[in-house]
């Protein structure tokens, strides 16, 4: 499913919306309050496509606040929007995709994401760094430690272009100079920086 990123990205994003505005938990009712918003996504982790979920917080969750919002997240991706998602023609070069969220196991991984106003005014400078070598050789799962570096970073447009030029590179040694332009590997010497200044908002996932 890595190799069709992009156009099941693009899909997500115009199916996607904000999940809390359909939110109700009466035991937890005070979290709606909390989480300003909770909007579906995709990416790469360790070589696989994978859901994910930015969730914007007004304040910390408490535990079971925490443990009662991903029970609704898990609702929302089986039987709620993930339902009419799976339903949506995904047009590819090799035809048509339609993509299920909730195979089991389905679990969550809550990582802690903050970007402050003042952050993002600042022009980014450098690369993050990345290993290559003795990392598992498959260009996917190389491509997907890259995504995830610069997601980190706070560029994603950097992330999905870096993806797009790897796929249409059709060759794994010019898909490791691409991967180097944009994160600082052991190739990047040679590797001309290409990166613009950041626009994303700040958010926690």
């Amino acid at each position: 499913m890595s190799y069709y990123e992009d156009s099941i990205r693009q899909a997500v994003e115009q199916y996607a919306g904000n999940l809390m505005s359909y939110f109700y938990n009466q035991r937890n009712p005070g979290i709606k309050k909390k989480v300003l918003s909770a909007i579906p996504s995709v990416e790469i982790r360790g070589g696989e496509l994978m859901g994910c979920t930015t969730v914007v917080l007004k304040e910390p969750l408490a535990e079971e606040e925490m443990e009662d919002l991903q029970d609704y997240l898990k609702g929302q991706f089986s039987d709620g929007w993930g339902e009419g998602f799976e339903q949506r023609e995904i047009q590819t070069g090799d035809g048509v995709l339609y993509v299920h969220f909730a195979e089991e196991p389905f679990d969550f991984t809550v990582e802690q994401v903050q970007d402050t106003e003042a952050s993002k005014e600042q022009p980014i400078s450098k690369r993050p760094k990345m290993k290559l070598v003795g990392q598992d050789g498959n260009i996917f799962a190389i491509l997907g430690r890259a995504s995830q570096l610069l997601r980190r970073n706070g560029q994603a447009d950097q992330a999905k272009e870096m993806s797009s030029r790897v796929y249409q590179s059709g060759d794994y040694y010019k898909a490791l100079n691409i991967i180097s332009e944009y994160v600082q590997t052991e190739l990047s010497e040679k590797a001309p920086v290409k990166f613009r200044k950041k626009k994303e908002r700040g958010e926690a996932r």
